[in-house]
């Protein structure tokens, strides 16, 4: 089974949940379902809240890693149970496809998803000051758990624009005795917060901050008032304002609300992160904006978990349960032609000079090498996860006069090709999602007869991405590739590897424009003495 290209009409993927957002809370619900093995797409629009940041702190086992290697560090992890990550911004999500809903794509693409999480997070609303976004991130913080230990007993001046605000100057206190509190908007000078900080000692001044001041190299030396008093500060504590990034959800009729603080918005949910709309989800920054990292990462979790367990009473109440990537498959073959018909030009330059005999063509799509096979005089079983694919297969080889037996496998799933061992075992470019078990691989390896030959070919995936601007609507990451074959069989004692190469594709044979990566193995006669 090869990818299909992304430039359809309509809708270019099909998957059970289409996660709107890869910062910790999405890859955090992204992780929980594909772990009870339902299909997740995760589109990231690439502009997280944390992005400015050099490193996050409170979360636990991760204490003060970069936030883009804590990102990197789960699309690792949910590409390892099959999950795809696409770096796609959504710029609507409606609800006209049948049972589910249509993501559309900034760049045309759209996919079609059955249930919905929003973990889009919300963008930092910055008092209109001069010279301080500039240092957001930076010297310039938000919230004293994330970073304020970093300027402990540093000179820090907090610009209160929200009557919370000064609710966190006691644990500034805390951090510093050189606080100076700010009160720039909205605060009642005789308040009685205010008076209890005054009492404690701590500086406050009423006065409205105009700009940031900065030294020769642009560093940040402290903040000029309104009365061109200047204040010197190490670091700066500001309160924000914060818009929800919920637009693609318009068209659902999903808007935000107030939020409790009277700071700006937020998607309201139920307990199980449900929000009004039936089938769509939300968890994280988008419906907490109080939420640090670790709370995010744990409330998508929790809102992965419902999603899980409503999806899988969907398919206990039909009666069926489709293993992962069948519905997507499904819709592919169950329309026109997908690809040439012609068989791979690389399986014929590779088992060319072979001995016909029994054959297995794992992830055999709309049959075009093992009906070629089967013309050879191979004994051929065309495995699919899609039963339409199975059913052209079964018809293309019935108008050849060519017998290929159709096998309904999941290549993930328990004993998928039975006790048979076949002289071949072909996978040419074959969708196999990954296990972190490497079931799939182990499983390939184990159907090749002693003696036999297993050839597992892919595109160049790497080349691709260097030769076209545009890439599919495809994760290759989330799938078994050439290297994690040849690994496999390196480890193996029962096999010997006869190849594994970058080759470019036979001249009259390739749909697309993209080098071969060609792992072939043999299999021992006889087990290695040891």
């Amino acid at each position: 089974m090869s990818h299909a290209h992304d430039h359809a009409r309509g809708p270019q993927r099909l998957t059970d949940v289409a996660v709107i957002g890869g910062s910790a809370a999405g890859l955090a619900a992204a992780l929980q379902l594909a772990r009870t093995r339902h299909d997740v797409i995760v589109l990231d629009g690439g502009d997280p809240r944390n992005a400015p940041a050099g490193a996050a702190h409170g979360y636990l086992g991760h204490e003060g890693v970069p936030p883009a290697k804590l990102t990197a560090i789960g699309r690792a992890e949910v590409r390892g149970y099959g999950v795809e990550v696409l770096d796609r911004r959504v710029v609507a999500v409606t609800g006209d496809i049948g049972d589910g809903f249509l993501v559309e794509l900034e760049d045309g693409g759209a996919v079609a998803a059955r249930r919905v999480v929003a973990a889009t997070g919300l963008v930092d609303l910055l008092p209109d000051i001069e010279g301080l976004a500039a240092h957001w991130g930076g010297q310039v913080l938000h919230c004293p758990f994330c970073h304020g230990y970093e300027v402990r007993d540093r000179r820090v001046v907090q610009l209160v624009v929200h009557p919370l605000g000064l609710h966190v100057a006691p644990l500034l206190r805390q951090l510093t005795s050189q606080l100076t509190v700010v009160l720039h908007d909205g605060i009642d000078e005789s308040s009685a917060d205010v008076e209890a900080l005054r009492s404690a000692g701590i500086d406050v001044i009423d006065r409205r901050a105009r700009r940031v001041t900065e030294d020769a190299d642009g560093g940040l030396t402290g903040v000029e008032l309104d009365d061109g008093t200047a204040l010197a500060a190490d670091a700066l504590l500001t309160g924000v304002r914060f818009r929800p990034r919920a637009e693609p959800f318009a068209p659902l009729g999903l808007a935000a609300s107030p939020h409790e603080t009277g700071l700006g918005d937020a998607l309201v949910t139920d307990s199980t992160g449900a929000t009004s709309v039936p089938g769509v989800y939300a968890a994280g920054n988008v419906t907490d904006p109080a939420a640090q990292l670790l709370h995010a990462a744990a409330d998508g979790s929790r809102v992965g978990a419902h999603v899980a367990i409503d999806l899988a009473g969907d398919a206990l109440a039909a009666e069926r349960r489709a293993a992962p990537g069948e519905r997507d498959w499904d819709a592919r073959f169950s329309g026109e032609q997908v690809f040439s018909g012609n068989p791979n030009g690389t399986l014929l330059a590779e088992v060319g000079g072979l001995e016909s005999g029994r054959a297995l063509d794992v992830g055999a799509g709309e049959g075009a090498d093992a009906i070629w096979l089967a013309e050879q005089g191979w004994d051929v079983t065309a495995s699919d996860v899609s039963s339409a694919a199975l059913r052209r297969i079964d018809a293309a080889a019935t108008k050849r006069g060519v017998r290929v037996r159709c096998l309904h496998a999941d290549a993930n799933g328990d004993d998928p090709y039975g006790t048979a061992a076949y002289d071949l075992v072909s996978a040419q470019y074959a969708v196999i999602p990954r296990t972190p078990d490497d079931r799939g691989i182990r499983q390939l390896l184990d159907a090749v007869a002693p003696g036999g030959t297993l050839l597992f070919v892919h595109h160049d995936h790497d080349a691709h991405r260097r030769e076209h601007d545009h890439a599919p609507l495809f994760d290759p990451e989330a799938y078994v590739q050439p290297a994690d074959v040849a690994a496999a069989i390196g480890r193996s004692p029962d096999f010997v590897l006869e190849t594994d190469a970058a080759r470019p594709r036979p001249t009259g044979h390739a749909t697309i424009d993209v080098p071969d990566v060609v792992v072939r193995a043999r299999r021992r006669s006889e087990p290695p003495v040891r």
